[in-house]
C-alpha cells in the first residue's frame, strides 16, 4: 500500500511539473513560485481524500490545471485558481485563508468557483444558483468560468464511476449550459468533446454506433482526401505560402445532430469530410485578402457549391471566431469541406477568449464578447427573477446560431436566430422597445412580432403614445427584452399579486380558514400554476374567480396525488422496494404491461413509446413523467432539477398500444397508397388509427398515425414500407398533435 501511495505521489508531481512547462504565460520565478505553492496547499487540504473512481483527489484538480494551461493556455494565477478550485467548497480553508496566501485575484476566481451554500429560495434550485453566483464572478473575471468549463470537462471525461441517474444529470446540465457556454467562449475543442461526451452518455448506443461508422468511413475515404489535398498544396506552394493542411474530423454530437433535425440517415451527411488550411501570413497583405486568395486557388482546382460558403472573416462571429469555410466537389464525387484560417485565427478558434489576450490591440475584436457580458450583466441585475426563470434567460443569451441585420444607416447588429423586431428594438435602446409599434424590413411594413432572418435591413418604427404590454413576452426570444418588459410592469405586478392576496383572505376567512400549504397545493394543482405568486397574480386580475373556491378545497380528487416515487417496478410488473439514493430517493423504474396507467404519465412533448431511451422526472404533484432523453424539455430538466430524475427503462410491451406517427414520402405511382396500407395491415403487432396522403407534381407526402406496442415493432414497419418501389423516406415523428 505504501510503494502504490509513493507512486501516486509521484505521479502527481511529474503533472505539475508538465502543467508548469505546458504554461506559455509564465515568464518569472514569481509565477512558478506562485504554482507550485498553490499545489502544496490543495494537496495537503484534499490530502488522503480519493475520487469514486479510487485516484487521489488531487489528481484532479491537476487535470482542470492542465486543460487551462495546455488547451487554453491561462498564466499562473488562473492555474492556481484550477489547482485551488474545490478547496474552500471541501476543506477548512476559507476565502480569507486563500486571499491573505495568494492575493486578491486568486482569491476572487476561487471564490466565484465555489459553490454555494445553505438554503435557497423555494423557486429556484441549487443548480441554477450555484450558476447565478459564479457568473456574477465571471462578468468581472472570464477565468472564473473558463477554470468551471475545464473542471466539467474532466467531471464528464471521468464519468464512468458515477451511477447512471448520476450521469443523466450531468450530461443533461452539460448540454444545456456548459457546451454553450464554451461555444460562446470561442472554446471550440472543448465544447465539442463536452457535447460529444454528453452523447455517450445519454445515448450510449447511437454514439457508438456513429462512432463505428465514422471510424470506417475516415479509412474508407482517406486516400481519397489525400488525393483532394495534392493539388492544393503544388499550387499553394508554388504561391509561396506558408501553410499547414490537417483533417477536421466532423464531431459525433454533430452529425447525430444534423442526423436528429433533418430525419437522415448517416450516409447522407455530406459534410462528413473536412480540411483546414492554417497559414502564416506573408508580411504586408492584410489576414483577409490572403484568405480570398486561398479560396480562389481553390476554386480553379475544384468547383465550389455556391450556398456553403461561410464568410467569418468580414464579419467575424460574436465569439471572435474567424475563417472562411467552403464546400467543393472532390474526387469520387465527394463534398469536402476547407475552412481557411491563419495562424491568429487558427489560436483563438481553439483558444477561444484566452487567445484575445494575446492580440489585444493588433486585432480587436472583443467588442462583440464584450456586449455579451454586458447582457449577462443586465439579466443578473434584475434580483426579482426566480433561479429557474433566471436559468432559462441566461440560456437565451448563449445563441450559438448567429444572424446579422443591418440598421437604416448600415450598422450591423449580431442577434440570435428566431429573433424578433421587437427583440431588436430593446437590443438598440430600452425606450425603442418600450415605444416600438412595428418596423420596416426591407422597407416592407411588418408587425413588432415579425421573425428577422440575417440580412434584413430594420428600422424600428416608434410612437410617443405606445407603451408596453404585458403579452409581448410572447413576442421576443431575447433575456434583454424578456427582462425589460417584465421590469415595465414590476410595480403593477406586484401590486395585483398583493391585491389577490387580500382576496384569497377574504374568501377563506369566511369559512373561517387562513392560508396555509395544504389549501395552495390544492388550488396550484387545481387551476396547473407554477407556484403561489403566479396564483395571486391571476386572482388579482380577476382571470380567477373564487365562487368555486369550497368545491376545489372539498374535492377529494384534487389530492389524489401517488407518492409512489420511494417505490420502483420490477419486471413482473408488481411494486418492491426500489434502488434508492443516499438521501432515500428511488434512482431507477422499470415500465412494464401490467402496471396501471395513473402509475405514470407519457410527456406530451417526446411521446416516448417503448424502447425509447428514457428518463423520468417526478413534478410538482408527484407525478412521474417519462420523457425521451433526447427530448429538449428533459435536457433542460437534467440540468435544473438533477435531484427529481429517475432513471427509467422499458420492459418489452406486448399489451398496451401507443400511438406513434410516421412521416412518409416518394415518387407518385398508381396503388402505392394500397400497397403502403396491405404493409400495415398484414403487421399483427400494428393498428393504424389514420392515414393521410397528398401529391404534388409527381411527388406524393403523408403522415400515418398508428397504435404500436414498441419501437422494435415500429422500426420493422419502417423498415418493410421503405422497401416499397417509389417510397423514398419514411420517419417516424417524435411531437405528436393529437
Amino acid at each position: 500500500m505504501g510503494k502504490k501511495k509513493n507512486d501516486e505521489e509521484k505521479l502527481a508531481l511529474q503533472e505539475l511539473d508538465d502543467i508548469i512547462k505546458l504554461c506559455s504565460r509564465c515568464r518569472t520565478s514569481d509565477d512558478f513560485k506562485l504554482i507550485k505553492k498553490a499545489y502544496k496547499i490543495a494537496n495537503e487540504a484534499h490530502y488522503g481524500v480519493r475520487r469514486k473512481s479510487g485516484e487521489l483527489y488531487i489528481m484532479h484538480p491537476l487535470a482542470v490545471a492542465r486543460i487551462v494551461a495546455e488547451e487554453v493556455g491561462l498564466g499562473s494565477k488562473g492555474i492556481s485558481a484550477a489547482l485551488l478550485h474545490d478547496v474552500v467548497e471541501d476543506t477548512d480553508y476559507t476565502i480569507d485563508d486563500i486571499q491573505t496566501i495568494f492575493g486578491e485575484k486568486v482569491a476572487g476566481i476561487v471564490d466565484g468557483l465555489t459553490k454555494l451554500e445553505g438554503a435557497f429560495d423555494q423557486t429556484g434550485t441549487q443548480q441554477a444558483d450555484n450558476f447565478r453566483k459564479l457568473l456574477l464572478t465571471m462578468v468581472e473575471d472570464v477565468r472564473v468560468i473558463i477554470i468551471k468549463l475545464a473542471d466539467r470537462l474532466h467531471n464528464m471525461r471521468t464519468l464512468d464511476s458515477m451511477p447512471e441517474h448520476k450521469q443523466l444529470k450531468i450530461s443533461g446540465e452539460t448540454l444545456f449550459i456548459y457546451a454553450p457556454l464554451a461555444h460562446r467562449l470561442g472554446l471550440y475543442a472543448m465544447k465539442t468533446e463536452l457535447e460529444d461526451l454528453s452523447l455517450k452518455y445519454e445515448h450510449p448506443t447511437i454514439y457508438s454506433d456513429i462512432y463505428e461508422k465514422l471510424q470506417n468511413y475516415r479509412e474508407q475515404n482517406e486516400e481519397m482526401l489525400f488525393r483532394f489535398a495534392s493539388p492544393i498544396e503544388a499550387r499553394l506552394k508554388q504561391e509561396g505560402f506558408s501553410y499547414e493542411i490537417k483533417g477536421r474530423p466532423k464531431s459525433i454530437f454533430s452529425i447525430w445532430n444534423k442526423m436528429h433535425k433533418k430525419q437522415i440517415p448517416f450516409d447522407e451527411i455530406y459534410d462528413l469530410l473536412a480540411l483546414r488550411i492554417v497559414f502564416r501570413p506573408k508580411e504586408g497583405l492584410p489576414e483577409k485578402s490572403q484568405c480570398w486568395n486561398i479560396y480562389s486557388i481553390i476554386t480553379d482546382i475544384y468547383k465550389p457549391k455556391p450556398d456553403r460558403l461561410r464568410d467569418w472573416v468580414s464579419v467575424p462571429k460574436a465569439n471572435g471566431y474567424e475563417a472562411l469555410h467552403a464546400t467543393f466537389m472532390g474526387p469520387d464525387g465527394k463534398w469536402v469541406e476547407i475552412q481557411i484560417r491563419s495562424e491568429r485565427m487558427d489560436e483563438i478558434a481553439e483558444r477561444g477568449f484566452a487567445a484575445h489576450w494575446k492580440y489585444k490591440g493588433v486585432h480587436d475584436k472583443e467588442s462583440e464578447l464584450d456586449n455579451w457580458l454586458e447582457r449577462i450583466r443586465e439579466v443578473l441585475d434584475n434580483p426579482d427573477s426566480d433561479s429557474l426563470e433566471f436559468l432559462d434567460d441566461f440560456k437565451l443569451n448563449l445563441f450559438s446560431s448567429e444572424m446579422m441585420i443591418f440598421t437604416p444607416k448600415g450598422d450591423v447588429k449580431i442577434m440570435p436566430n428566431n429573433a424578433t423586431a421587437l427583440d431588436l428594438a430593446f437590443e438598440i435602446h430600452t425606450n425603442i422597445g418600450y415605444k416600438c409599434i412595428g418596423a420596416k424590413v426591407n422597407y416592407k411594413l411588418v408587425p413588432l412580432s415579425h421573425e428577422l432572418k440575417s440580412g434584413d435591413q430594420v428600422e424600428i418604427l416608434t410612437s410617443e403614445n405606445q407603451r408596453p404590454k404585458y403579452e409581448w413576452l410572447n413576442y421576443v426570444t431575447t433575456a434583454k427584452a424578456k427582462t425589460r418588459i417584465k421590469e415595465a410592469f414590476k410595480e403593477e405586478r406586484k401590486e395585483m399579486v398583493q391585491k389577490g392576496e387580500r382576496k384569497l383572505e377574504e374568501a377563506l376567512n369566511e369559512k373561517k380558514l387562513t392560508i396555509n400549504n395544504r389549501i395552495l397545493k390544492k388550488l396550484l394543482h387545481f387551476y396547473n400554476l407554477p407556484d403561489k405568486e403566479e396564483l395571486y397574480f391571476k386572482i388579482g386580475q380577476n382571470v380567477i374567480r373564487l365562487d368555486n373556491i369550497n368545491r376545489i378545497l372539498s374535492d377529494k380528487a384534487t389530492n389524489k396525488w401517488v407518492r409512489y416515487w420511494r417505490l420502483s417496478f420490477n419486471k413482473r410488473g408488481g411494486i418492491r422496494s426500489g434502488r434508492k439514493s443516499k438521501s432515500g430517493k428511488p434512482v431507477e423504474m422499470v415500465v412494464s404491461d401490467d402496471m396501471k396507467d395513473d402509475k405514470y404519465e407519457i410527456a406530451s412533448c417526446c411521446n416516448p413509446i417503448p424502447g425509447d431511451d428514457v428518463v423520468g422526472y417526478i413534478n410538482d404533484k408527484d407525478t412521474l413523467i417519462l420523457h425521451s432523453r433526447k427530448c429538449p424539455v428533459a435536457i433542460r430538466l437534467m440540468s435544473s432539477h438533477g435531484h427529481r430524475l429517475i432513471s427509467a427503462s422499458w420492459e418489452s410491451h406486448k399489451i398496451l398500444s401507443f400511438l406513434a406517427v410516421i412521416n412518409l414520402s416518394g415518387i407518385d405511382q398508381i396503388g402505392i397508397v394500397s400497397e403502403i396500407t396491405r404493409v400495415i395491415s398484414d403487421d399483427q403487432n400494428v393498428n393504424m388509427r389514420s392515414i393521410h396522403v397528398e401529391s404534388h407534381d409527381g411527388i406524393f407526402e403523408g403522415e400515418i398515425y398508428l397504435y404500436i406496442h414498441n419501437t422494435e415493432d415500429l422500426n420493422n414497419l419502417i423498415y418493410r414500407i421503405t422497401h416499397i418501389k417509389g417510397v423514398h423516406n419514411v420517419t417516424r415523428r417524435e411531437r405528436i398533435n393529437t
